[in-house]
């Protein structure tokens, strides 16, 4: 496959982590993205694909592509073969700004772009960004278009503010002793997160603590997972564990397996490091 990566520049660099352009075809026809704290913006250009968001939901088919805030457990996609698609991978408090509900309403709740956009914008959008054709291009094209949507949203310095501290820390930190200046009501900051996150910063700190975790793990050598339950700061193996099956759906033991499996059979992907197969 073919992944072109772009960092955009002010103002959207502190929303956004970077911009992606992605064609070929997948290593697997599903795969399992565990949660971790980056909302997605996926304009598909290609034929649909599909999305289920939870064990007691059925596969859902996205033509235009799909939009879902700050995921709280793993979901799953379905690639066509091929596929071409371009997409954001945003910070966790970098979506409000261009959508018109609070992220809240799109956590574990994929909507097509046009429900957020419109369909008249987004065919249009799709129209231009088939024409650039070269990668580069279309992302130059993508940046400008969230540039031209970016809206101001009540509460975004502070919660991104927060939001950082919390990544620097890689969610260790209680969030009661994060240093933010001039921070207001715990309960203003609560309700400005669910607005502009879709999560709590409690939850928030949660979902960096494990990502964290699990990044870290070295599938290939022996594992001692009281150790790594211990460091990632778990008292209880037994709370690390139901941690882990509600991030990834999977036991510790079977993720190492489907992640041993990735590594096995396809090398140096440009999609390993976080996507899971689920077949």
């Amino acid at each position: 496959m073919e992944y072109v990566s772009r960092v955009p520049g002010p103002p959207l660099d502190g929303l956004i982590d970077d911009l992606y352009y992605l064609e070929g075809v997948p290593p697997y026809s599903r795969l399992l993205l565990p949660a971790a704290p980056a909302p997605l913006l996926i304009v598909n250009l290609g034929v649909p694909f599909l999305v289920r968001a939870g064990t007691d939901i059925g596969d859902v088919e996205y033509a235009d592509g799909c939009v879902v805030a700050m995921p709280t457990r793993a979901w799953e996609f379905g690639y066509p073969t091929p596929t071409r698609s371009v997409g954001v991978h945003f910070r966790p408090w970098g979506l409000a700004p261009f959508i018109p509900m609070p992220a809240a309403e799109l956590s574990d709740r994929p909507a097509t772009v046009e429900q957020v956009w419109g369909r008249p914008a987004v065919a249009q959008l799709r129209d231009r960004l088939i024409a650039a054709n070269a990668p580069h291009g279309m992302l130059m094209l993508l940046e400008e278009e969230l540039v031209r949507r970016l809206r101001p949203v009540d509460g975004l310095d502070l919660v991104g503010r927060m939001g950082s501290a919390i990544a620097e820390t890689g969610g260790a930190v209680p969030i009661g002793d994060l240093d933010v200046a001039s921070r207001p009501s715990s309960t203003y900051v609560a309700k400005r997160f669910k607005e502009i996150v879709g999560v709590t910063p409690k939850r928030l700190a949660r979902s960096y603590r494990f990502t964290a975790t699990v990044l870290a793990i070295d599938v290939a050598a022996p594992i001692d997972w009281a150790d790594v339950a211990a460091r990632a700061g778990y008292f209880d193996q037994a709370h690390f564990v139901h941690e882990f099956r509600e991030f990834t759906g999977l036991t510790p033991t079977r993720y190492v397996e489907v992640r041993l499996r990735f590594l096995r059979e396809h090398p140096d992907h440009a999609l390993e490091g976080w996507p899971l197969p689920a077949e």
